[in-house]
């Protein structure tokens, strides 16, 4: 990890239930430290065409592959900092870019595409609001988050996303939290990001509770929830 805007790193998926969740969490007490995060509600915009080829492509595993999203931590205010996040992943490693700009900047960014900082990162975010001519957000997905880091080593997080929701209206961070369930309320989402493999103690925990790791996309499943629902006759959320 360069700095706190640049990420290279490995991340791991694991569909879990509430209750193992709590149980691991026992076990790795001695072992973690909660996030500057901490707990928290996360709402993200994602970015794509009309005919949403970004997120249809990722589903089809290839061996490289972007997403361009807007996050907060909690409902904004047009003066609290958001993430203008363009991730990349490539044979399995992740490369985020991450802007972090006042919510207000970024809604003029989106409104007039003229840059609100002439920096790497974000001339690589506004190529790609170019290469897309149509790219506009076209889901918010939204969940209850509870981040920790390894005490022996920060670059290792683990994260736990429940109450996984989604809308394809009222595009913006400012509104409520409502939303269509991706999955069901009894299991969450847990994610392991390291800078390289993950740490024997935390291999042993996971093997001991019978946790493997699997693919998850919370992007991808609601575009697969939208497209089926609207195989068989529309949506509400349409």
């Amino acid at each position: 990890m360069k700095s706190d805007s640049i990420f290279e790193r490995t991340e791991k998926k694991y569909i879990i239930t509430l209750k193992q969740k709590d149980e691991l969490l026992k076990q790795l007490d001695k072992k973690i430290i909660d996030d500057e995060y901490g707990q928290s509600t996360i709402k993200s915009l994602y970015f794509d065409t009309a005919d949403f080829r970004l997120i249809r492509k990722s589903i089809e595993k290839p061996v490289y592959k972007e997403k361009l999203r807007l996050r907060c931590y909690n409902t904004p205010t047009d003066t609290s900092i958001v993430f203008l996040e363009l991730k990349k992943k490539y044979r399995g490693v992740v490369y985020k870019r991450r802007e972090k700009l006042k919510y207000a900047e970024v809604k003029s960014y989106l409104k007039t595409l003229l840059m609100p900082k002439d920096t790497q990162i974000m001339r690589e975010i506004d190529y790609t609001m170019h290469y897309y001519p149509d790219l506009q957000p076209r889901i918010c997905i939204i969940y209850d988050r509870c981040a920790y880091y390894s005490s022996d080593d920060a670059s290792l997080r683990i994260t736990f996303d429940s109450n996984l929701r989604f809308r394809t209206t009222d595009l913006t961070l400012a509104s409520d939290v409502s939303g269509e369930k991706i999955i069901s309320d009894e299991y969450c989402i847990m994610e392991i990001k390291a800078l390289g493999g993950i740490p024997l103690w935390l291999t042993k925990v996971l093997t001991d509770n019978k946790i493997y790791p699997g693919t998850f996309s919370k992007y991808g499943t609601a575009y697969k929830i939208i497209s089926n629902s609207d195989k068989n006759g529309g949506s509400d959320c349409a």
